[in-house]
């Protein structure tokens, strides 16, 4: 069965709806107004909730529904689920209290009823999905407290919810854009493998990040991550590396997580890319859904600091990165283009009596010598202006490699990296955060 019931319904309804954000059920029917389809409160205590004809069950709805999520306690569902059937295609069960809590028994009873009736189901102990297209968000989390990231085309899955959050308002605050969050908990019928394989025919997803503690099938696995891996961009942030991670990744969603060398070794022999941490993951995830990924690893640094460009230097060789020399014939011709007291080497040093037009003069002599270039722009000084960007801009047009900045948030900057990320550029906050967002875009 296709999974368009889940991300892209036309009708929901909520099982254990509330009259009040103090409630779970309160949270997610008020997230839901905003949907375009038709929503379903279902509560036996009410005949209205937020404006919405309220239903005694799902069995008093007279049409058939596309998406039901249930919110009610563990012990509940497989009755809930029973009266679902022939109702709906897709079920999200957000509550808890289920293999992850040892409940193994009721979890099994849960997928055995869900396999009978014939429903797709997300979770049981799951966060759910927002899709921005759909203007869809099963969160059970307010917008005051998790503010969404912008309409945009990067996807993320994740098996833990209190990550997904994290993750999205990293992304929210690295200014990157999302088209689906799916938070996918137990797993115990649609799991990692089966979203890779939806969103790798999503016109909307040109990137998708992945957080995962456990696989259930692993050659299942292989076979969604890779295939999603050669169509597009793809980056696994895999937890419980260590014997106690290994733990308390069962303690969350009742999966065992496995030999972490076993699933590093398989995943590099297929060439499925993996984060090493949170932070890279993000920094990922942003260069990726602002610039096509090339191929190289020769980098040119351009700073107005000196100190900024040894630390990008150095975070290049930790990725393998190749910061080579500049060929002679262009240091002899910048030598000449600029004053005799700029650092001709890389990283190319313009001090601080940079002008903007310091970093266009280096990025045309040698745009044809470099696969990637990394710009630092520290600007407290004088001769670094709003100009900039759009001199980059047009700069780097018919280029077709990756510019990644590093500019400090402070003063001015503020101005200078909005400008930039509208064109696309990716603007990082230190000199090995720039590294690691040029190596995600220059390893594939």
């Amino acid at each position: 069965m296709s999974l368009d019931c889940l991300f892209n319904p036309e009708s929901i309804a909520l099982v254990g709806a509330a009259h009040s954000e103090e409630k779970l059920g309160g949270v997610i029917l008020k997230n839901l107004l905003k949907f375009r389809g038709r929503v379903y409160p279902v509560n036996p205590n009410y005949t209205e909730l937020m404006g919405l004809k309220t239903y005694p069950s799902a069995k008093d709805i007279s049409e058939s529904i596309d998406l039901t999520i249930i919110i009610r306690p563990a012990s509940e569902v497989p009755e809930i689920l029973k009266e679902l059937q022939d109702k709906t295609k897709c079920v999200i069960i957000a509550s808890s209290g289920f293999a992850e809590i040892g409940q193994k028994k009721l979890q099994d009873e849960v997928k055995k009823i869900g396999k009978e009736i014939g429903v797709r189901i997300l979770g049981p102990n799951c966060m759910g999905l927002y899709n921005p297209y759909q203007r869809l968000d099963t969160f059970f989390l307010p917008y005051e407290r998790l503010r969404r990231p912008k309409k945009g085309n990067a996807s993320v899955v994740s098996q833990s919810g209190a990550i997904l959050s994290c993750l999205l308002a990293a992304l929210r605050k690295a200014n990157t854009g999302i088209s689906k969050a799916i938070g996918y908990g137990n797993a115990i019928d649609i799991d990692e493998s089966d979203i890779y394989e939806y969103l790798c025919e999503d016109k909307d997803t040109q990137v998708v990040i992945s957080y995962i503690e456990s696989v259930g099938d692993g050659r299942k696995f292989i076979e969604k991550a890779k295939m999603v891996s050669e169509k597009k961009p793809f980056i696994i942030l895999k937890a419980g590396k260590g014997l106690s991670g290994e733990k308390a990744a069962f303690s969350h969603t009742g999966r065992l997580a496995g030999k972490y060398e076993i699933f590093h070794s398989i995943i590099k022999q297929f060439g499925i890319k993996e984060a090493m941490d949170f932070d890279e993951l993000i920094d990922a995830a942003k260069a990726l859904s602002y610039q096509r990924p090339s191929k190289g690893s020769r980098v040119c640094i351009i700073t107005n600091g000196g100190g900024s460009g040894v630390l990008s230097a150095d975070e290049c060789m930790r990725y393998g990165l190749d910061v080579a020399k500049l060929p002679d014939d262009k240091a002899e011709r910048l030598g000449h283009l600029f004053p005799y007291f700029y650092g001709i080497n890389n990283p190319i040093d313009l001090t601080a009596q940079v002008r903007d037009e310091d970093y266009i003069t280096a990025l045309n002599e040698l745009k044809d010598d470099y696969d990637g270039f990394i710009i630092i722009a520290l600007p407290n000084v004088m001769g670094i202006t709003k100009r900039l960007p759009e001199m980059i801009k047009n700069a780097i047009t018919d280029m077709n490699k990756p510019v990644v900045f590093h500019i400090p948030v402070n003063g001015v900057a503020k101005r200078l990296i909005s400008h930039l990320e509208k064109m696309k550029i990716p603007v990082y906050p230190s000199p090995e955060r720039a590294v690691r967002g040029l190596k995600a875009l220059l390893m594939f």
